[in-house]
Formats: C-alpha cells, sequence, structure tokens
C-alpha cells in the first residue's frame, strides 16, 4: 500500500512547482485556482524573493498549492492512488487537499489566515523554538517540566529528533540543560513558537473560520497529527486542525501507524525531500521517494 506524505514550513524554495505548471494541465488547473483565490501567489512562489516567500502567511499556502499541485500531476500520468495521507503540521492542509475533503480554494485561503494568526499570536522575539538531536524525548519531556516557564515538545521529528517550543528564556534553559546531558542543540530560524500553548490566541481564531468551512468524505484515510491516529469521521477535522496549533507533531508515531496499516511505499509530494528523509530514519530501509518536479514524478512512477 502507498502513502502520500505532504510537508510543513521550511520546504519551501523559490521555483516550487513551475516545473508541474509548465507540463501537466491537472496540476496547472490546481495551480490557477490557489492563483485565482489567492492572486500573487504563483508569482510569488516562482520569483520570490526568498525572504517574502518564507513569511508564514506567505509559505504556508505555496506549501498547500504546490502538494497539491504535485498530487494532482501524479495521478494525472497514472500513479496509483494512495491509500493512505498524512502531512508534516501544515501538510494535514494538503492532505485533505489531496484527498478531496477540502477544495485548494479553501485550503489556501484557510492557511493564510493560519499563518497570519500564528504570526501575531507572540510577539517577535518572545518565542522560540530548538531542535535537540541525540536524546529520547522523554528525557527532553522531563526537561521541559522541570524548566520553570513556558517550552514544550512541539515536533516529534524522528527517534532521536524533537523540537521545542516556548518563551525564549525557557527554550533556552531547557536547552542548556539538555546539552549537558549530551544532546546536539540548533536554534531555529522561525518567526513564532509554533506548536506551544503560546499559539492558543491563533487556534482559537482559526477555529472561526474553520467552522465555517465544509470538509466533504475524503478518498483516502488521513492520519493526524495531533491523535497519531486515523480520522475516522471527517466532521472531527476541523477540530483536530485547531488543536494542532498548539499541539505537538506526533509524526514519529505517525509514520509508525501507517506502518502498522500496512503502507509499504511513502511518496513526499510537494518542495523538498524532509518528510522522505524522516520516513527512512524512522523505519530504516524502506521504500520513500519525493516528487518535487516532472523528473522526480517519473521516477516515482
Amino acid at each position: 500500500m502507498i502513502a502520500a506524505l505532504f510537508p510543513g514550513q521550511g520546504s519551501q524554495t523559490v521555483g516550487m512547482a513551475k516545473d508541474f505548471y509548465e507540463n501537466s494541465p491537472a496540476a496547472k488547473a490546481v495551480l490557477d485556482e490557489a492563483e485565482e483565490a489567492l492572486p500573487g501567489l504563483l508569482q510569488l512562489m516562482w520569483e520570490g524573493p526568498a525572504e517574502t516567500l518564507q513569511l508564514t502567511a506567505n509559505q504556508q499556502p505555496a506549501l498547500v498549492a504546490a502538494g497539491a499541485a504535485a498530487y494532482a500531476a501524479y495521478l494525472e500520468a497514472g500513479g496509483t492512488p494512495p491509500s493512505y495521507g498524512a502531512g508534516h503540521s501544515l501538510g494535514e492542509f494538503t492532505a485533505h487537499v489531496a484527498s478531496t475533503a477540502l477544495t485548494i480554494s479553501q485550503a489556501v485561503r484557510l492557511v493564510r489566515k493560519r499563518g497570519e494568526y500564528m504570526q501575531t499570536a507572540v510577539p517577535e522575539g518572545v518565542g522560540a523554538m530548538d531542535a535537540i538531536m541525540k536524546l529520547d524525548k522523554e528525557k527532553i519531556e522531563a526537561v521541559c517540566k522541570e524548566t520553570p516557564g513556558v517550552v514544550e515538545l512541539a515536533n516529534l521529528n524522528a527517534l532521536k529528533q524533537t523540537v521545542i517550543s516556548g518563551e525564549a528564556k525557557a527554550v533556552e534553559a531547557a536547552s542548556e540543560t539538555l546539552k549537558a546531558q549530551g544532546a546536539r542543540v540548533i536554534p531555529l530560524k522561525v518567526s513564532a513558537p509554533f506548536h506551544c500553548s503560546l499559539m492558543r490566541p491563533a487556534a482559537e481564531a482559526l477555529a472561526k473560520d474553520l467552522a465555517l468551512t465544509n470538509f466533504t468524505a475524503p478518498s483516502f484515510t488521513i492520519v493526524c497529527n495531533v491523535t497519531a491516529d486515523v480520522l475516522t469521521d471527517v466532521r472531527q477535522a476541523a477540530d483536530l486542525l485547531e488543536q494542532q496549533v498548539t499541539s505537538p507533531v506526533r509524526w514519529v508515531e505517525s509514520v509508525f501507524k501507517l506502518k502498522e496499516l500496512g503502507v509499504t511505499k511513502y511518496i513526499e509530494f510537494g518542495s523538498g525531500k524532509v518528510l522522505t528523509g524522516l520516513v527512512g530514519r524512522i523505519l530504516g530501509e524502506v521504500e520513500a521517494r519525493a516528487v518535487v518536479d516532472m523528473t522526480s514524478l517519473r521516477e516515482a512512477l
């Protein structure tokens, strides 16, 4: 069985999805619809500048559009439809688009607002995120709980790669403690402390938009970030996407869940190969590919 994977923030590149636009009518239709919903999006995706594209409110719709276009091109070229799908944080919105639970217009408008809400939820400089390598999540979580202030697990990306998020001083203090325990710490260049309780204002604002959004039955089963389990009722989708803003991305558990469900092939759609790499680190030797342009699409087929 095949699982379709969709990346989150940080995977964007100037020029993303242009090859699909020029060579796949199905991808072009997706991208034209995204452009109609958010005029100027395609120019930003293809011409940048990179500094503008990486702004949270810009890269979120850009990544959703690129992922949905790559997936459309794959199906158009005769690719086997997946049995399951999963997205890393933002990528869960792309999974809903690919599964036809959301239209691309609905999704890019939603994530544009999501990015704006997340950007303004915490004043710049107040929050921070650090990637913690070489330690198990249990040790990291214990240190976070012992550290004064807000510092929480944000992304459980691989068995020994966990991102912490929260108040800048608390994140720094926890990271120093973790360094003393043998961790490698990498401060992340982010504009806000995502996936922690400081994002509650963003979650509450997004909830109002999600409440007005109609989700339809998906064409494949989605494994959700918040639960690391399958979405059994599409009526729960909005609530889970709201919770996702303040909850950790349980990517390791989600990948193990996909394996448990019988998935043997993993295809990442959109921009970059981050999830392809993480799947390999989590499962070891496994068939995983990234579809980022027509060349990689042909290889995947």
